[in-house]
């Protein structure tokens, strides 16, 4: 069998449509072709990222929409070289999709969301989002899941659905800086100056904590056992931001010894009554 009769060979034939080997190569070089372009774009895309500084989140998401419409077109190109009529596919398949859609509505609603998100550009790649009491860095957004990476290092599959329809905290979104706090109570009769002093130099001190904004402290309240004091400060590290506030803590405790300002823990008085001197 020769090289021609081959290629022409009919692997399906009916009255209306046929199938060649040749028909399949061409399908399969368009898809082959498409992958190479898409990963010639990525390359090129991470280089202009590199050298004009772009930001990478924003960069992601466009890329990520440019690739899922050049490959409805790789395919529908495909078909369309061996003999299947796009547009009549999708008509036909209506009342499938249809059923489908039925049945397979939180699929549906995951690649919905997924669109959303990426042409919203409300969540992007490397933010840092709390989702209830997950705290985690987008690492991945997908058509219909995304991958978020967490403080503990281990990597969470979340539907797409859950950070468009559930109550989602952007840390990153408006801006490069996040507010966080300590609390730390001192006792009664402490000079709050220099608890503020003290408090001050703790977050001057660390390496993690921005200097503008200005840290500051708060006079929170007048506790139970204790005067209530807020160190607020600014960090761009908010995925390890636990670790920044521990190393704070470390550090109060270690300049309040040294200041002698003392750290008060809850007293509480008991009466004892003696039944002999009071009975019934």
């Amino acid at each position: 069998m020769s090289l021609r009769e081959i290629i022409e060979y009919k692997l399906w034939q009916t009255e209306q449509f046929s199938l060649s080997v040749y028909q399949v190569l061409i399908f399969v070089i368009v898809l082959l072709i498409t992958w190479i372009f898409l990963r010639l774009i990525r390359v090129l895309v991470n280089r202009r990222i590199k050298k004009h500084g772009l930001q990478a989140s924003s960069t992601y998401s466009i890329f990520q929409i440019i690739k899922y419409i050049v490959w409805i077109l790789a395919i529908g190109i495909g078909l369309e070289s061996i003999g299947v009529k796009f547009n009549l596919l999708i008509a036909s398949s209506a009342a499938l999709l249809v059923g489908l859609g039925l049945g397979l509505q939180q699929l549906f609603m995951d690649y919905v969301a997924g669109i959303i998100i990426l042409f919203e550009g409300v969540i992007k790649v490397n933010d840092v989002v709390e989702i209830g009491e997950l705290v985690g860095e987008v690492r991945h957004i997908g058509l219909r899941t995304s991958k978020i990476e967490t403080r503990d290092d281990y990597m969470i599959v979340v539907p797409n659905h859950k950070l468009v329809n559930d109550l989602l905290i952007n840390w990153s979104h408006n801006r490069r800086l996040t507010r966080f706090h300590v609390r730390v109570g001192v006792a009664y009769g402490s000079d709050i100056q220099l608890v503020e002093k003290v408090l001050l130099e703790c977050a001057k001190e660390n390496k993690e904590i921005a200097n503008q904004p200005v840290s500051f402290v708060r006079f929170l309240d007048f506790g139970n056992s204790s005067l209530d004091f807020q160190l607020f400060f600014w960090t761009e590290n908010t995925f390890r931001v636990e670790n920044i506030k521990s190393m704070l803590r470390f550090a109060i405790d270690s300049k309040f010894r040294s200041n002698n300002i003392r750290i008060p823990f809850p007293q509480r008085d008991v009466h004892m009554i003696d039944p002999k001197v009071n009975p019934g």
